[in-house]
């Protein structure tokens, strides 16, 4: 009974954070904001719903743990890694108050 209750709580709940990371990903104006939508909030909504995994399959619990650790170490990296490379490809920023790595780029060129 209390596992069902903790499946089905982190189903919802993860089920929330996912379409959060959804209408992000359409809403938001730039490859930049977009990656800040599909980087944290969709990392989240995967482990929370591997939670509901874990806590539904007994045999699923190392499994599932190893998931959990893997999305929540790559999900930011993979998220810095494009965001880099977009900025040295030079897609623009949208309504940028400020570019910290304006002037570190020029030197280096």
């Amino acid at each position: 009974m209390i596992t069902e209750l903790v499946a089905i709580s982190a189903i919802l709940i993860g089920s929330a954070f996912s379409l959060i990371g959804v209408i992000g990903m359409l809403r938001l104006p730039d490859v930049y904001s977009k990656l800040h939508a599909a980087g944290k909030v969709s990392v989240f909504g995967a482990a929370l719903l591997a939670i509901a995994v874990i806590a539904l399959v007994p045999n699923a619990f190392g499994k599932g743990l190893l998931l959990i650790v893997l999305l929540i170490i790559a999900g930011p990296v993979v998220s810095h890694a494009i965001a880099s490379a977009a900025y040295r490809l030079g897609v623009p920023l949208q309504r940028a108050m400020r570019d910290d790595l304006r002037p570190i780029m020029q030197r280096d060129q």
